[in-house]
């Protein structure tokens, strides 16, 4: 389990994150809402360990994170899908796939797991085209793809649904769903898009100006008007 204590972050004179608390448990998909310029991103990269938290605590699994390097937290069986996909456009569909085993050692390393085409059946169809010959939608599952090649325990996605067509954002949603349902991962999904989100939420977190200030279970979404707080 994800336990964020009382994080704190900083930029400049400007208070980012203010004492966030929450947590992400297994088998359940936590959808993190707000509208732009909240601290949505910034959350995540204090997880991911890319910019440091000035106060609080991060726990995953019982253990500290606070002073793991962004491998170390990808070791731990952490993997994140940022904003904007950031796939590698020179590399092959089975390429930047391949990327995503390197928590693992030799052989392992050498071979796409066959659930991850079973997945996302055009990442199969296309494995040897080079990834920024891709569709916006496609970049998507191949970054989501790349992701759960290492096995992950706790899945972060960042607004996977920005910019790309709404036939793949259902197929994305049914992958979602699916990987929760097993029981043994966490997902955390930061969203705008209201209605992609309550389709999915387990349970709910309503971000504003670098705080939380709503949250419940998914099926109270419509009922808490979390509509209104968000952008779409």
């Amino acid at each position: 389990m994800l336990e964020v204590k009382d994080l704190n972050q900083y930029y400049g004179g400007s208070h980012i994150l203010r004492g966030l608390s929450f947590d992400a448990r297994p088998g359940e998909i936590t959808c993190l809402l707000g509208r732009n310029g909240v601290g949505k991103t910034t959350l995540l990269k204090c997880l991911m360990g890319l910019i440091p938290a000035k106060s609080g605590s991060i726990h995953w699994q019982g253990k500290p994170m606070n002073h793991s390097k962004p491998h170390q937290r990808v070791q731990a069986g952490i993997s994140y899908v940022p904003q904007g996909r950031e796939i590698f456009p020179r590399l092959t569909v089975e390429e930047n796939l391949l990327m995503g085993l390197s928590r693992f050692p030799g052989r392992q390393a050498k071979q796409v797991p066959e659930d991850i085409y079973d997945l996302f059946p055009v990442l199969r169809e296309m494995k040897q085209r080079r990834g920024g010959d891709l569709s916006g939608g496609q970049q998507q599952q191949l970054a989501i793809g790349r992701a759960l090649a290492c096995r992950p325990q706790l899945l972060i996605l960042d607004e996977p649904t920005e910019g790309i067509q709404p036939s793949v954002i259902k197929e994305i949603g049914v992958v979602i769903r699916g990987l929760a349902a097993r029981g043994d991962m966490a997902i955390l999904l930061v969203e705008q898009f209201y209605d992609f989100a309550a389709e999915l939420a387990d349970s709910y977190l309503v971000m504003s100006r670098g705080t939380i200030i709503q949250r419940g279970r998914g099926d109270e979404m419509e009922a808490q008007g979390v509509r209104q707080r968000v952008a779409i």
